[in-house]
Order: C-alpha cells, then sequence, then structure tokens
C-alpha cells in the first residue's frame, strides 16, 4: 500500500473516502450507522477502514463481537489526524460551493425527470435558496453516461447498469401497466376482467428502446414467464413516453409504460391500463452518482431531501 516517487520518498496511499470512512465510523461507534450517514454499503465502508489500516501498517479498530466500535491507542492518534484534514478539504470545498452558487448538475431519465422531479425540486429551492440546477435528460444509459463525463453529478435512473463504478440508492419502486386505445374491443376485454399479460401476444406492440430501464424490466418479466421479446409482435420502437401514449391512443399498438406517466391520460379515459399480472410488475428507480465522487455538503443535503420526500409522497419506496 505504499509507493515511491521519482526522488525515493516513501508516499502513503491514503484516499479521503478511507480518512471518511473511518472518521465516521469512529464518531458514530457503528459500521451500519456510518454507512447510512455515508451513503454507502457497510461491506464498503468496512473495505475503507481495512486498506487505510494497512497503508498506515496500524490496526485503527477493534471489531468486537457486540460489533460496538472502539479504537485503538492508535485509532485515537489517527482520528484527531484524519478529522484535522477532512476539516480543512471540507472548507476547501465549500469555497468552491460558494463560488459555483451551490449548483446541482442532474441527470434524469423520462419518468424522474417527468413526472417526480417537477414535484420535489421547488422545496428544495425553497429551502436552500441559494442553490441552483442544471437538469439533462435521457434515458438510463444516456445518464450514466453524462456521469461519466462528470456532465451531471447525480442521476436519477430505472435501472442499475454498474453497480462496481456507480452507488445506487433505491428511491421508489415504479409500477408497470400496458396501455391500450380507450375502443370497444379493450373495454371488452377489461370488463371480463383479464389482466394485460395475454395481451402481450395477441397485440401490435410499440417497444421502448433498448436501453431504458422499463424495456430492461420487461425483458425480465418476460424471462419469467417463460417468452422471449421476439415472441412479440413490435410493430414500432420510440424513445419518447409522450410520442407512445400519442401513438397507442391513436389504435397503433399496445405499450407497456410507467403507471406514472399514464395516470392523467388513464383518468381522463384516454387510455386504458391493466396490470401485468394481479401483484402487479415494478421497477426501482434509483439515485446514483459515481462512487470516486465526493459529495458535496449541498449534494448531501439534496439527497436527504429527496429521500424523505419520496416516503411522504408514494407508497412504494
Amino acid at each position: 500500500m505504499e509507493r515511491n516517487d521519482k526522488k525515493g520518498k516513501r508516499m502513503l496511499e491514503i484516499n479521503l473516502r478511507q480518512l471518511e470512512a473511518f472518521v465516521t465510523t469512529a464518531e458514530y461507534s457503528s459500521f451500519t450507522r456510518a454507512a447510512e450517514e455515508l451513503y454507502l454499503t457497510q461491506s464498503t465502508v468496512s473495505a475503507h477502514i481495512r486498506t487505510l489500516e494497512q497503508a498506515l501498517g496500524a490496526q485503527l479498530i477493534l471489531r468486537g463481537a457486540r460489533r460496538k466500535v472502539t479504537l485503538t491507542e492508535e485509532g485515537k492518534r489517527v482520528y484527531g489526524a484524519a478529522k484535522d484534514v477532512l476539516n480543512r478539504c471540507q472548507a476547501l470545498q465549500e469555497m468552491t460551493e460558494r463560488a459555483r452558487g451551490g449548483e446541482l448538475t442532474i441527470g434524469a431519465s423520462t419518468v424522474p425527470a417527468q413526472h417526480v422531479l417537477p414535484e420535489l425540486l421547488p422545496g428544495f429551492l425553497h429551502k436552500y435558496g441559494d442553490s441552483r440546477y442544471l437538469l439533462r435528460r435521457g434515458d438510463s444509459a444516456q445518464v450514466h453516461k453524462l456521469l461519466e463525463q462528470g456532465e451531471v453529478r447525480l442521476g436519477f435512473v430505472g435501472a442499475a447498469l454498474d453497480r462496481k463504478r456507480y452507488t445506487y440508492h433505491t428511491l421508489m419502486e415504479d409500477k408497470l401497466v400496458l396501455i391500450s386505445a380507450n375502443t370497444p374491443h379493450f373495454q371488452e376485454y377489461r370488463t371480463r376482467g383479464s389482466g394485460g399479460r395475454p395481451l402481450l401476444l395477441q397485440e401490435p406492440m410499440i417497444s421502448r428502446e433498448e436501453s431504458s430501464g422499463t424495456k430492461q424490466v420487461l425483458n425480465q418479466y418476460l424471462k419469467k414467464c417463460g417468452l422471449t421479446p421476439e415472441e412479440l409482435q413490435i410493430v414500432a420502437r420510440m424513445d419518447s413516453p409522450e410520442t407512445i401514449k400519442n401513438t397507442v391512443a391513436q389504435g397503433m399498438g399496445i405499450s407497456v409504460i410507467s403507471e406514472l406517466a399514464v395516470r392523467e391520460e388513464v383518468d381522463s379515459g384516454k387510455l386504458l391500463a391493466f396490470d401485468l399480472d394481479d401483484g402487479g410488475v415494478y421497477r426501482k428507480i434509483y439515485l446514483t452518482w459515481r462512487k470516486e465522487e465526493t459529495l458535496s455538503r449541498i449534494e448531501q443535503e439534496f439527497i436527504s431531501y429527496i429521500r424523505g420526500e419520496i416516503r411522504k409522497r408514494y407508497d412504494r419506496f
């Protein structure tokens, strides 16, 4: 865990994430509480601390059977120095945040961008008046690309595409429904009380693009039912839920889409919605960021606010 620079001086391979994991665990006397505070898994916190101990060549924490964290004498000494380093870095970060005016750069896939964030962003702006938003839209794959390129720092996505490189927090479960035109044919089918699953093989279908979270969950559902995407009568692929809804309403075919995205059209009678199964089919909506990123104060506040508001507003999270 150490290397030599060109002048032969020993350099310790220590990073801020390791120090932050150690200090937070020490302050809460708990790996679990530290993981919650840092929005990490408990295993990740433990791994950061083990790596720090290896780099320093010293045991910092006594891991007892009762799971209460106790610092060794060396751990107590390191804690003070680590806390000082983090405080200085926090001061530098806050200087940068003040210069940026508390800007939050966010990428969001279609459903959270259109049907979740518009209800939540104004409240955070009211609470933190110096914050500003930059919101970019795309499907789940495009949002990951924006994160990778550094164009946004936080993402709202419907698919967890790379758990090794990204931290994912489940915000809510989004129900998928099959939609059709509100015609006598589908009204009769609805009167019989049938679910949407048989319609998948009986009707022409309009599909989302392959990289969308909705499409990936639908493929998983088909596999569970012993079906393949090739068995569907796909007549069109579209990347816009608004276009899909309008096309379905005109009778071109059925589609599978987020219930959040079609509530208005179903309530108005423009479309009919069917559950795919009795228990419903759900996909997760995640809040994500790159693991190598250190979240700023305003970003941490934003994450806490979003999670709290979603618990209040939505039934499944």
